[in-house]
């Protein structure tokens, strides 16, 4: 019977945890505003990850979230230095972040079936309001 919660799922667990943190309490960057770490992929090797993020008070255009995206992969050997003194591993993961747009596309479809819904109510209501006025 295999396990249900492998060790890379652990480590990458734990990785984006520690990933908040260090962000939020040790990174000073005015570039980067509020980031959220979404979630984090590690390989099976415990070699590589890749670290999902979205920000909060920068504006969402390519540019700002490009810039911010270059900090915080500039900053990738600050992070990972302070990873290896908080996790106890063999190796400390290469770290690359990379953009989550599933929130931001999230919130899109939202707000289209906000209006799909209206506009079929407004439709309902136009259809009930003529058969009252021909009866």
């Amino acid at each position: 019977m295999a396990r249900e919660f492998n060790r890379t799922d652990r480590v990458a667990e734990q990785l984006q945890r520690e990933l908040a943190q260090i962000i939020q309490m040790e990174i000073k960057d005015p570039r980067l505003g509020m980031v959220t770490v979404s979630a984090v992929e590690i390989s099976r090797d415990l070699y590589y990850s890749t670290a999902y993020v979205t920000f909060l008070g920068i504006d969402e255009d390519e540019k700002s979230i490009r810039q911010a995206l270059e900090v915080l992969n500039q900053a990738s050997g600050f992070i990972r230095s302070l990873i290896g003194k908080r996790m106890k591993l063999r190796v400390i993961p290469q770290l690359k972040f990379e953009f989550d747009g599933s929130i931001a596309r999230g919130s899109e479809l939202s707000a289209l079936i906000n209006k799909a819904r209206e506009k079929d109510a407004d439709l309902s209501e136009d259809k009930s309001d003529t058969q009252d006025d021909s009866e």
